[in-house]
Parts: structure tokens; C-alpha cells; sequence
């Protein structure tokens, strides 16, 4: 286990190295993050020495430790400058588990006038957490085959992509689409008449759709047409499969079913409701569309960003906004969620399965991009959605166990798997917090963003005595 260790030590000096460039920028705040680095980095070049010599004989089950513990690294060392701040130890992990998975999930009021330090830390969390999830979700996650991910690795190597086939061209152009999309977004804010501090920290987390804002309105803060509509185009595009845009450059081609599928059934989601939202409020039909246009892709893409509290639209909306928490962006973005090809793939293997019992003796296969499906990938991705379930009743029950009604427990549970932010309802909405749920309740929903991020079969893989038989 000498690669786990200095790995994760490597992440905490990177962070160390993080939080002293905040400290650098903010005088203010400079003390917390320049003992936060030193903790951190102490313990991280500890780490990297005990394991230098011992690097060796990596095998695929380090792959599953290795994924799993950097990122549990990450949030309590993302947590380290809160806590010296002023946070307890339960509200700062929460808020940089939250952070570091571009949940978006808060326990923070007061934002307008909290320090920018803090303001910036929180979106430099979810900066990171954006790119590191592209990393994982490409790299790692179709290595190890979980839920049907070894599908977007043929996806994304079609023959004569060798920027896409080759490891390091790959990470070089996912990290530099990342960085220039991040930029754009801030010029288009500046643009829209955003200071420079607000560009940057909303760009990075519009870009990582994790939703953080410095201010308690979230985006409603900036009451800018143009501005809504820039965000609701560059949560879209965060949600979006970073090969696809590779493949753009390199090829001109356009081609994706994810992406196809996400604009057509945000278009079909989304005129509807605004119809609704004009009539039943009164409101003009132009403001409803920007209004539900930017609140849907927010919850779709799991940004969680918010202008308005939608829950007030009234029932059909509440509903409506429960069930798309679980769709989620596309494969290979910074999007949580279900995601779309999972969700192509279900549908057609249902079509495939009334077909075959109608037509006994007749072939049918699930095709995706042309191409013929593995029956093994099919049941990993039915794996997957079943994992999905049963961790988001288990979550539930004992999230309802720990004294929450049943709206905000099924909620809460929902918003933290599928990495989202706000919930339903009065507490957790749109117009609330987590700040006043119990500790208990912040630290399973705390799991819960861990196991969404990591879409839960590479987490619960460790749990079973097979993994660790092989591991020894």
C-alpha cells in the first residue's frame, strides 16, 4: 500500500500548497490557511517520505483504496483553514466535503460578509473537486468498471483520436478545456458587470457545477438577465462531456447521444414549466423562461445555484424538481447525477426487453453510438442504478431515524448522493441551509456526497472480505 500512502500524501501538499496561496492573496485570513498549510503539509511530506521506497507491485484493488481515500484527503484537508477559522469540526469537514465533490451543499449564512478568503477557498474546493472528478471518472472509474464507465473509454477512443487515446494528451487538453472555459466564464461575467473577485469565484464554480456563491441569495444575488443566462449556458456546458469538446477541436464533429439527450430533454423539461410558472404567478412569459430555464439546468446539471426559491411555484414544481436531482449531467463532465448515458442505456435495454418478449425468437442488442453493447456492461450499469437505490433508502431511513420529517430526509439524501446542493422544502431549499441540522445528520449526509462522488461501488467494494483477500 506504499502507492496509497504517497498519493495521499501528494494531495495534501498540494493543498498545502493551495491554501498558502490564499493566505498569500488575503492578509486577513492569512494566519488560518498559513496553519492549515503547515498541518497539512507536515503530514503530507510524512506521508511521501514513509512510502518513497516502498512504491511498488501497484495492482487494480490499489486503484479502488487509492480512489477512495484521496478524496476523504481532500475534504478534511480542504477543512483545515475553516476549522482555524471559526467552524466546528463537523460543520468544516461537511462544508469542504461538500466543496471538494462540487456538491454545493452549505452550512455557511452571513456569506455577504464573510471573508474573501473563505469565499475564494470554498471555490477554489470545488475548482479542484470539478477537474479531479474529469480525472477520476475517465482514468480511473472505466479501469475498474464501474457502472457501465468502461463504455465511455470506448466512447471517447474512437480510431485516429490520439489525444484522446494517449493518457497525458489527454489530462493536458481535459485540463487546458477546463481552464479555458473557466475564463470565458469570467470574461462573461465581467462583462455582465460582475466585480473581478465574483468572476473569477463564479466562474470556477459555475464551470465545476458545484453552486458555491458568496453571497446568502446565492446567484439571485445578481439580479442581470444577461448574467442569468450566461450562467445557465456555462452550467450546461460544465455538464458536458470534456471529450466532446476535445473532439471538436481536433475533429469538427458534434456527434453525442449524452449531449443530444441532455438538450432535448432539458428543452421538453423546461418549456412546459415555464408555461406553468407564467400562468399560475403571473409573471411574463420571458422572465418565467429565464427564471425556470436557469433553476432546471442548475438542479439537472447538480450545479445548485438558485434565483428564486422554485418550490414556491407550487406542487407540480416540487416535484418536478425532486425527480430531475437524480438525472444528472453526462459522462465525463464535472456534473454528479445518475448521468445521461446511463440513462440511454436503461431506456433501450427496457425497449430491447418488450421487444424480445413479443418477438421471442428474434436478436436485438443495445446498441450505443453505433455500436453493439456487452451484456456485462448493461448489468453493470443495472448494478449501478440498484447500488443508486438502495443507498438513497438506506440514507433516508437514517437520515428520518435522526429526527428529520420525511420531505427533507428523502431529500437530503437525494441532493447529497446525486451531489446537487439545495433539497426541497423549507429547511434544506433553496431559501435555506444545513446549518441547523444536527451533527449526526451533517455527517451522513457528509457520506452521502462521498459515496455520490465516487458513485458508491468503488467505496463499497471496500467493504467486502473478497476485496481485501485479494488486496493482501
Amino acid at each position: 500500500m506504499g502507492f496509497v500512502i504517497f498519493v495521499n500524501g501528494l494531495v495534501l501538499l498540494f493543498f498545502a500548497a493551495l491554501m498558502l496561496v490564499d493566505g498569500v492573496l488575503f492578509n486577513a485570513t492569512g494566519p488560518v490557511f498559513v496553519e492549515g498549510a503547515t498541518l497539512a503539509g507536515f503530514v503530507g511530506a510524512g506521508l511521501c517520505l514513509a512510502a518513497w521506497n516502498r512504491i511498488s507491485g501497484l495492482r487494480r484493488v490499489h486503484a479502488f483504496v487509492v480512489t477512495s481515500t484521496v478524496w476523504i484527503t481532500a475534504a478534511v484537508a480542504g477543512a483545515l483553514p475553516l476549522y482555524f477559522w471559526q467552524m466546528t469540526g463537523v460543520d468544516a469537514f461537511f462544508e469542504s466535503m461538500s466543496g471538494i465533490t462540487t456538491t454545493g451543499s452549505t452550512v455557511m449564512s452571513g456569506l455577504d460578509t464573510t471573508p474573501r478568503g473563505i469565499i475564494l477557498w470554498r471555490a477554489m474546493l470545488q475548482a479542484v473537486g470539478g477537474i479531479g472528478f474529469i480525472v477520476t471518472a475517465i482514468a480511473i472509474l472505466p479501469i475498474l468498471r464501474v457502472g457501465g464507465m468502461e463504455l465511455f473509454r470506448t466512447e471517447s477512443s474512437e480510431k485516429g483520436d490520439r489525444e484522446l487515446r494517449n493518457a497525458t494528451l489527454f489530462a493536458t487538453a481535459t485540463l487546458t478545456t477546463y481552464l479555458v472555459l473557466m475564463a470565458v466564464c469570467a470574461g462573461v461575467y465581467l462583462l455582465g458587470g460582475m466585480g473581478v473577485f465574483d468572476a473569477v469565484t463564479h466562474a470556477m464554480t459555475t464551470l465545476s457545477t458545484g453552486g458555491y456563491s458568496g453571497y446568502d441569495a446565492s446567484f439571485g444575488h445578481f439580479d442581470s438577465g444577461f448574467l442569468q443566462w450566461s450562467a445557465t449556458l456555462f452550467m450546461l456546458m460544465g455538464a458536458l462531456p470534456f471529450a466532446w469538446y476535445i473532439r471538436l477541436v481536433h475533429r469538427g464533429t458534434i456527434r453525442s447521444q449524452q449531449v443530444r439527450l441532455m438538450i432535448v430533454s432539458l428543452t421538453v423539461v423546461i418549456l412546459p414549466l415555464a408555461l406553468w410558472v407564467s400562468t399560475a404567478d403571473h409573471i411574463p412569459p420571458w422572465v418565467a423562461l429565464r427564471l425556470v430555464a436557469f433553476n432546471v439546468v442548475s438542479v439537472v446539471t447538480t450545479t445548485g445555484f438558485a434565483t428564486t426559491d422554485y418550490t414556491a411555484w407550487g406542487p407540480v414544481a416540487v416535484v418536478a424538481f425532486f425527480l430531475l436531482t437524480a438525472v444528472g449531467g453526462c459522462t465525463g463532465s464535472t456534473a454528479g447525477g445518475a448521468k445521461a448515458m446511463r440513462w440511454i442505456l436503461v431506456g433501450r435495454s427496457v425497449l430491447v426487453l418488450i421487444r424480445r418478449i413479443h418477438f421471442p425468437h428474434t436478436v436485438a442488442f443495445v446498441r450505443y453510438e453505433g455500436r453493439r453493447v456487452d451484456e456485462r456492461v448493461i448489468g453493470s450499469v443495472v448494478a449501478f442504478f440498484m447500488f443508486y437505490a438502495v443507498t438513497f433508502g438506506a440514507l433516508s431511513l437514517v437520515l428520518a431515524y435522526l429526527g428529520l420529517d420525511l420531505a427533507t430526509a428523502t431529500s437530503g439524501a437525494l441532493t447529497a448522493l446525486a451531489n446537487v446542493g439545495p433539497g426541497v422544502g423549507l429547511l434544506i431549499g433553496p431559501a435555506g441551509n444545513f446549518a441547523s441540522l444536527s451533527d449526526p445528520v451533517k455527517a451522513v449526509l457528509s457520506v452521502g456526497m462521498f459515496l455520490g462522488r465516487l458513485e458508491m461501488i468503488t467505496v463499497f467494494m471496500l467493504l467486502t472480505p473478497l476485496f481485501w483477500r485479494e488486496a493482501v
